[in-house]
């Protein structure tokens, strides 16, 4: 399975409607057309930043997994809120460090109207857990 298969299968990201479009050699594209279930105002469409977070948080994810082609999970995440996301968004990520056991993401999301909504710089665990990775799976669906 690739890595856009496999984030694209996630239920989490089913359910907030995140899409990875683009996944390999460390950088990463996902989008994320919003609803109205995504928003913190209500009558309006303002995303919460959690659905903000959420996305870098995948596409970072996924960028990272593109290098280990195994489970990442997050470490820590650092987000930058720099604008009320209104419209669909589109993110993209690269890592900016990849080490022994932690890698480093840095994320840009901007909506299609072009506004630089979030920054966002995320860690992802890279080592440990055996050959299933950093989450400790032997399942081979898990692999990619």
């Amino acid at each position: 399975m690739n890595v856009v298969d496999l984030l694209n299968r996630m239920p989490y990201t089913d359910l907030l409607g995140v899409d990875v479009v683009e996944a390999a050699e460390g950088a990463a594209v996902a989008e994320l057309p919003l609803r109205e279930e995504h928003s913190s105002v209500p009558g309006r469409t303002v995303a919460h930043g959690g659905v903000t977070y959420a996305l870098a948080d995948t596409v970072g994810g996924a960028a990272v997994i593109s290098l280990h082609r195994k489970p990442t999970p997050t470490v820590d995440m650092r987000m930058d809120y720099l604008a009320p996301a209104t419209a669909d968004l589109r993110a993209e990520a690269e890592v900016v460090r990849d080490g022994g056991s932690v890698a480093t993401a840095r994320v840009r999301i901007e909506d299609v109207e072009g506004t630089h909504v979030a920054d966002a710089r995320g860690t992802f665990k890279t080592g440990g857990g055996g050959d299933g990775g950093a989450w400790g799976s032997a399942d081979p669906e898990d692999a990619v």
